[in-house]
C-alpha cells in the first residue's frame, strides 16, 4: 500500500463512524470551513474544475519531486470534498497521483453511495483535471 492509499484508508475510517449520510455531509462542511481556499484572483478559468455543478478550482505546485494542490469551491459540500483530495494528494510525487484510480476514489473512503451523482461526477473531475495536468 502507497502513501496516498494509507491516507485513504484513513479518511475512510473517520467517515465510517457516520451510519447516517447526513451526518457525512456536516463532516464534509466542517472539513471545507477549516481550508483556507483560494484568492479571488486564483478563481480564474485556467484553474476551473469543468463538469462540477459548482464553481470549483484547482492550483498545483511542484516543489522538487512532490506536488501541493490549494483547491476552492462556491459549495461548501464540494469544499469539503476538494478538501480530501488535498489531503491525500500534496507531498507525493507525480507517479503516486497517477497511480490512483480518481472514479473509484470516493468508493475507497465509503463516501460513493453517500454522495449525489452529480458532485461524485465533478469530483471524479477534479482528479482527472489533476492527473491530466501532471502529464503535461
Amino acid at each position: 500500500m502507497n502513501k496516498i492509499e494509507n491516507t485513504l484508508a484513513l479518511i475512510k475510517d473517520e467517515f465510517s463512524i457516520f451510519s447516517d449520510p447526513r451526518d457525512k455531509y456536516v463532516y464534509l462542511v466542517d472539513l471545507a470551513k477549516d481550508t483556507k481556499g483560494l484568492n479571488e484572483d486564483e478563481r480564474i478559468e485556467e484553474n476551473r474544475i469543468h463538469g462540477c455543478t459548482s464553481q470549483a478550482w484547482v492550483i498545483k505546485k511542484l516543489s522538487g519531486q512532490s506536488y501541493t494542490f490549494t483547491t476552492d469551491s462556491d459549495a461548501m459540500i464540494v469544499k469539503g470534498l476538494l478538501s480530501l483530495i488535498e489531503r491525500s494528494f500534496n507531498g507525493h510525487t507525480k507517479e503516486e497521483i497517477l497511480n490512483i484510480n480518481g472514479s473509484l476514489f470516493l468508493e475507497s473512503i465509503g463516501l460513493g453511495s453517500a454522495i449525489s451523482s452529480q458532485r461524485t461526477n465533478g469530483f471524479s473531475n477534479a482528479i482527472h483535471k489533476i492527473q491530466n495536468e501532471l502529464l503535461d
